[in-house]
C-alpha cells in the first residue's frame, strides 16, 4: 500500500480508505448502501489491515451514529494500528442546535463521536458541510481548541465551495490556529468539476483531497451500461435523486472508454477508475466501499500498478466535459493562469 502526505502536514495516509457508509443500514437511504454488522465489518477490518489499508472513514450520520458504533466494535484492541476520520455538521438530532459548526454542536459531536468509537482521540476530524450560519472565528476556534484538548489529531473539510476553504485557511494563518490539511471532496471521473477551483487552490495551500464516492455514486461499477437495466442490487434505485446528477448518455461514453482500457490493462472498470484518481493531482486518498470481502478485494487490487499517460489520455478525453464561467475564460490564458489539469 503506498503511503501519501495528508495536505502540507507531516501525517502520512495510505491512498486507499474504507468508508463506513455501508456499516448498520439504519433507515432506506443507508440500507441501500449496505447493511455490514459488527461481525462483518471486523472481517473487513481484518482484510484491509493485512493489505495495508489502515485508514477507515465514518461520520455522524452514518445510520444514525450506527457506522460509528460498528467501527469502534471492529478496530477495539487495536486502535493504535488505525486511521479513523470522520465527520459532523449535518443534522444528528431535532433540536435547533443539534446540527452545524457552533461551538455548541461541534463540542457534543466530537464527545459523542469517541464514546461510539471507542477512543480518545479521532485522527482526522472533518466538517461534513459548510455552515454560513456561524462565524468563522467560532468555528476554527472552537477547533483548535479541541486539537489543543488532544480530541482531534488533524482538520479537514467537506464539500466547501473555494471561497469557505480560502476564508478559512486565512483565518486560520492570521491568528495562528491549527488549520485545514485535508478537503473531502465528490471527485470521479463522470464529476471532475473539483479540477476547476478545489483543486487549484488544494495546490496553492497545501490541502489533500480525500475523494469520495469516486465510482461516480455506483455508475462505474462496470454494471451500468447502454441498453441495459440497472442491477438488482443497486443503490441508484433509491439514491440516485440524493447524489451528483450525471446525463446518462456521458456515463456510458465514459464507461465506454473505461471498458476500452480494462481490456488493455487487464483490470477491471471500477479498478481503472479508482487508479485514474490516484494520479491526479492533490489527491491523497480515495474513500472506497464494500458490502462484501470480494467488493473489498476488488477495490483493493486498484492500487500496486499505474495506468499508462496514454491510457489516462484516453479517459480525460471521454470524461471531459466543458467548463463554467469563469474556468472557460481562464483556460484561454493558460501561460498566466496554469490549471493543474487540462
Amino acid at each position: 500500500m503506498e503511503y501519501r502526505q495528508l495536505g502540507g502536514s507531516g501525517f502520512m495516509v495510505p491512498v486507499l480508505s474504507l468508508g463506513t457508509g455501508t456499516f448498520g443500514g439504519g433507515g432506506e437511504f443507508f440500507k441501500a448502501w449496505g447493511e455490514t454488522d459488527v461481525k462483518e465489518a471486523t472481517r473487513l477490518v481484518d482484510i484491509c489491515l493485512e493489505a495495508g489499508l489502515n485508514m477507515f472513514d465514518s461520520a455522524d450520520v452514518y445510520s444514525g451514529g450506527a457506522a460509528e458504533t460498528i467501527l469502534g466494535e471492529a478496530v477495539k484492541g487495536r486502535r493504535d494500528q488505525v486511521i479513523i476520520s470522520t465527520k459532523a455538521t449535518f443534522p444528528a438530532g431535532g433540536g435547533p442546535n443539534d446540527q452545524g459548526s457552533s461551538r455548541f454542536h461541534l463540542t457534543r459531536a466530537v464527545d459523542a463521536a469517541l464514546r461510539r468509537l471507542q477512543t480518545d482521540y479521532i485522527d482526522l476530524f472533518q466538517l461534513h458541510g459548510f455552515d454560513a450560519k456561524t462565524p468563522v472565528e467560532e468555528v476554527l476556534n472552537t477547533l483548535d481548541d479541541l486539537v489543543r484538548a488532544g480530541k482531534i489529531r488533524y482538520l479537514g473539510c467537506s464539500n466547501f465551495s473555494g471561497w469557505h476553504l480560502m476564508k478559512a485557511l486565512a483565518y486560520a494563518e492570521r491568528f495562528n490556529l491549527t488549520r485545514y490539511v485535508a478537503h473531502q471532496a465528490y471527485y470521479s471521473l463522470i464529476g471532475r468539476e473539483y479540477e476547476w477551483e478545489l483543486m487549484p487552490l488544494g495546490v496553492d495551500q497545501k490541502v489533500g483531497a480525500v475523494v469520495w464516492s469516486p465510482l461516480g455514486w455506483g455508475r462505474l461499477t462496470g454494471k451500468v451500461r447502454r441498453g441495459q437495466p440497472l442491477p438488482a442490487q443497486s443503490r441508484l434505485h433509491k439514491t440516485a435523486d440524493r447524489g451528483p446528477q450525471v446525463a446518462d448518455e456521458y456515463v456510458y461514453k465514459v464507461v465506454d472508454a473505461l471498458d476500452a482500457v480494462a481490456a488493455e490493462t487487464g483490470k477491471s472498470v471500477p479498478q481503472v477508475s479508482l487508479n485514474w484518481l490516484l494520479q491526479r493531482p492533490t489527491v491523497a486518498n480515495v474513500i472506497i466501499g464494500a458490502r462484501n470481502e470480494e467488493q473489498l478485494r476488488q477495490n483493493l487490487a486498484a492500487v500496486g500498478w499505474n495506468l499508462t499517460p496514454a491510457q489516462v489520455a484516453i479517459l480525460d478525453a471521454a470524461s471531459a466535459v466543458p467548463k463554467t464561467y469563469p474556468y472557460w475564460h481562464q483556460a484561454q490564458f493558460a501561460e498566466r493562469n496554469p490549471f493543474p489539469t487540462s
